[in-house]
């Protein structure tokens, strides 16, 4: 079930990141799933080193370094696949 919740995250934080980002990115949904899914973790793992993963109510800055963290590797990604067809 933990692998589920993943991809599930995965996909929201992956959708959130492409939306800050400016312009079209056409990277494949699989594949912003699991860039979705690997800033996630790294956004947890950067909020645990700032010392702000776990907070009282809703962890707001953990949830947008995860989307930043996201961002980054979605617009590194992106002139991969910028030149390809579907």
């Amino acid at each position: 079930m933990a692998i589920v919740w993943a991809l599930v995250a995965g996909l929201i934080v992956g959708l959130l990141a492409k939306l800050v980002l400016p312009g079209r990115q056409p990277v494949p949904l699989w594949l912003t799933v699991l860039i979705g899914a690997v800033g996630a973790l790294l956004g947890n793992a950067l909020a645990s080193y700032l010392g702000v993963r776990h907070t009282g109510g809703i962890d707001w800055v953990r949830h947008l370094l995860q989307v930043g963290v996201a961002a980054v590797l979605i617009a590194a990604a992106t002139p991969m696949y910028s030149g390809r067809r579907r």
